[in-house]
């Protein structure tokens, strides 16, 4: 009897042990099944001629054909370019995940870029970068300016240049002067009243009207000329606002050597700009800067542009101008995609030459482009300061939009001329 009461206990306690280790894996399938109904794309590229698209994620993710009747599995079928069709991913190959698309798309050739560039770029408006009293007061912070605020007009002239904003505030006598500004994607209005100081109506306010330096091109179209470049905007250096563009050029540069980046302190290519302009500058956003090249290069290599879904952690190599010559090839580590910190990749440099040179990454390197499996896969952005060897990195799909943006801008204001 004392045997078979330890084997019924046996057997209980077996059932819920196992109904709990049941539950717990059910809850972490669901729970990664969220995860990545969330963190996966709901449209998908592919190259002319290419297969089922290659899901890289730490879990077995599948793609199948979905019948048009909307379940099941259809047979494999080859899709035309411009052609699409809807695609069910499952993780382990049969708990479904979410209906995707999969586009049929030609694959865009790009050349390479790896050479340090000049950029020159002036404001939309001037760029309020820092606030002090005088004479007691601080006009501009009363009126309810703040630091990184972008001054459109006073008075409702245009101003564009710091000079013309204090000829405006001399010139007032102490009058107020209407103030139309943009704070992020909304535009206000104030009143700004000048006071005396050392004999001259000042505002209390020190503005920025344009900047410069230098950055890593990432590719070009050969098709329409538009350039891709840095990976990242173009921010203030006081304020770390983007700068918002009114006209800007490129041109090229002569890199004389860098400063090495240690630990606590990212270093920078160290250069200066030689000739006239290449290039229009037509776009600075979060995925760097765009425009139109005057001509093409003498000598280019093209390559694939990889979209984003096909950028994998691993081996890749990375092409960058680190001194007068020309563009070399480092090898580097792509070690995780997507962050929390709404970064593409993070990126690590694993080649002994580029460590010696440089420390890791350098200011004056981002945009260098990313290449993997023989294709574009993205950009430097940017350096770790507390590890110079490391940084993040951007989908170069993300930036060929951007680039065919521009493309588009240059065409459009062609037409209006």
């Amino acid at each position: 009897m004392e045997l078979k009461n330890q084997i019924n206990s046996f057997l209980r306690w077996a059932s819920r042990t196992a109904a709990a280790v049941t539950a717990a894996l059910c809850a972490a399938l669901m729970s990664a099944v969220g995860y990545y109904n969330d963190a996966l794309p709901d449209t998908y590229k592919v190259g002319t001629g290419s297969g089922m698209p290659v899901i890289h994620t730490v879990l077995p993710v599948t793609a199948q054909e979905l019948s048009d009747e909307g379940f099941g599995r259809a047979a494999y079928s080859e899709l035309a370019g411009g052609e699409s069709r809807r695609l069910s991913l499952r993780l382990f190959g049969s708990v479904p995940i979410k209906e995707v698309r999969e586009e049929m798309v030609d694959r865009p050739m790009l050349a390479a870029g790896g050479s340090a560039f000049g950029i020159r770029l002036v404001t939309d408006g001037v760029m309020i970068i820092d606030m002090k009293k005088v004479s007691g007061s601080c006009p501009a912070e009363e009126s309810g300016l703040r630091i990184g605020d972008v001054i459109e007009s006073i008075n409702g002239e245009r101003v564009s240049t710091n000079n013309r904003v204090g000829e405006i505030i001399k010139a007032s006598g102490g009058e107020s002067c209407d103030i139309k500004y943009r704070r992020g994607a909304k535009t206000s209005v104030c009143k700004l009243t000048p006071v005396l100081s050392e004999g001259s109506y000042r505002a209390g306010m020190w503005v920025r009207d344009s900047s410069a330096g230098i950055g890593t091109m990432t590719f070009i179209d050969p098709d329409t000329l538009a350039f891709a470049g840095l990976g990242h905007a173009i921010c203030d250096n006081d304020t770390h606002e983007e700068l918002p563009l009114s006209k800007g050029s490129i041109s090229d540069v002569n890199i004389s050597g860098c400063n090495k980046s240690s630990k606590g302190s990212p270093g920078q290519l160290l250069g200066e700009f030689t000739g006239g302009e290449s290039g229009e500058l037509l776009l600075n956003c979060s995925g760097g800067v765009y425009g139109i090249l005057e001509e093409m290069p003498e000598e280019y290599v093209t390559y694939p542009l990889a979209f984003a879904h096909e950028v994998h952690k691993g081996e890749a190599y990375i092409l960058s101008q680190t001194d007068c010559g020309e563009p070399e090839e480092y090898s580097v580590e792509i070690e995780s995609i997507g962050n929390e910190d709404g970064h593409d990749m993070v990126i690590k440099v694993t080649d002994k030459r580029l460590i010696e040179k440089t420390g890791g990454i350098v200011q004056g390197m981002s945009g260098s482009p990313i290449i993997q499996d023989g294709r574009i896969a993205g950009a430097v952005t940017h350096v770790f300061i507390d590890d110079p060897k490391g940084g993040y990195g951007i989908f170069a799909e993300s930036m060929y939009e951007y680039a065919c943006q521009a493309a588009d801008d240059s065409s459009n204001e062609s037409r209006a001329g």
